[in-house]
């Protein structure tokens, strides 16, 4: 193995941790690894120990790049772009906020109110909760780094293109116009120091950690049930390769959740380990992150049901169209 194939599996997918913890399970708790009772204990262990690590180093790490960009300065950088490359850049900058989609509507406002163009707020609102920096680093640790780049890739053309099309429709009468109402005070932002920021990076890891730890623990939870106790034949035959509504199925049983990417990857890893095919799994994965039923709601609030109705449409067309395309060329990444 070359040196990155030694980082790879003993800092992300911390193979040292698995075997700790395989020790743990048959000399602590007296079970075999192998049996459903001992698989479900190493999963769930090894697991949720493993995304607390990889979580808190990456957050502390994102949110040390993310003190450079205070919403004002972002603010800037987005006004002095128009067209698609304002798109692209209210895409990327989504990749550096918080991790799920209700945080990201009070951010969509604000923008929205400083008179960014509707079409970047929206790139803006779906790359955000989609798709982040750790979630690079995490699909690699779980999957492979294919995976990895392929699903941030898709994540930020779904957002480019539906931002964009939202953007050419002309529905800024159909925003809340309590969203434009507020005045913007120019306040000038005062540099930090380094404490400053890695006080604000401790103070993010903990808010985030309280945020989303329950919603880790039911995800490695539910991943582990899958994992040791589903019979495969019973999930191939509701998502398996050859079910041609296994993305549909995905996708609209995933709307009503409500979680982030960190709480939806044990369950993604349970169900490839079953079979179920990639594209099923990253639509399932999508839909959730990106359209949950309470950050629906939060959004109906801001805008009109049109454009709502457009927006969920433009996504879940996406997400599936996405779905279909990997399972076909599943193959190339697994």
């Amino acid at each position: 193995m070359n040196i990155f194939d030694v980082l790879n599996n003993q800092l992300l997918k911390m193979e040292w941790l698995a075997k700790l913890v395989e020790l743990l399970v048959e000399n602590v708790f007296g079970l075999d690894v192998s049996t459903p009772v001992g698989g479900s204990l190493h999963f769930f262990i090894y697991d949720l120990i493993k995304i607390f690590i990889l979580l808190s180093v990456l957050i502390f790490a994102i949110s040390y790049i993310q003190s450079y960009f205070p919403p004002e300065r972002t603010k800037n950088i987005l006004g002095r772009l128009d067209g698609i490359s304002a798109n692209i850049l209210g895409a990327l900058l989504g990749t550096v906020t918080p991790f799920c989609s209700c945080s990201s509507i009070p951010i969509f406002i604000g923008f929205s109110n400083a008179g960014l163009p509707l079409g970047v707020t929206f790139s803006f609102l779906i790359s955000s909760p989609l798709v982040d920096l750790a979630s690079i680093i995490l699909l690699a640790s779980i999957f492979n780094w294919k995976i990895a780049i392929a699903y941030v890739i898709v994540g930020l053309i779904l957002a480019i293109i539906g931002g964009t099309v939202i953007g050419k429709s002309n529905l800024e009468g159909y925003v809340a116009p309590f969203v434009y109402s507020n005045e913007i005070v120019e306040v000038e932002q005062s540099e930090l120091t380094r404490k400053d920021r890695v006080d604000f990076s401790s103070a993010q890891v903990l808010s985030i950690i309280k945020r989303v730890w329950l919603y880790v623990v039911i995800g490695v939870g539910v991943g582990a049930a899958i994992h040791n106790w589903i019979p495969e034949e019973i999930i191939s035959a509701m998502l398996g390769h050859d079910k041609w509504y296994s993305v549909l199925i995905a996708t609209f049983v995933a709307l009503p959740m409500y979680a982030d990417i960190f709480g939806t990857l044990p369950i993604a890893e349970a169900l490839v380990a079953k079979g179920v095919g990639l594209g099923t799994v990253l639509s399932f994965m999508m839909a959730v992150t990106a359209l949950s039923l309470p950050s629906l709601i939060m959004l109906k609030n801001v805008v009109k049901m049109k454009l709502l109705l457009i927006y969920l449409g433009i996504v879940i067309f996406g997400i599936l169209i996405i779905g279909y395309s990997f399972n076909l060329i599943s193959h190339l990444f697994i």
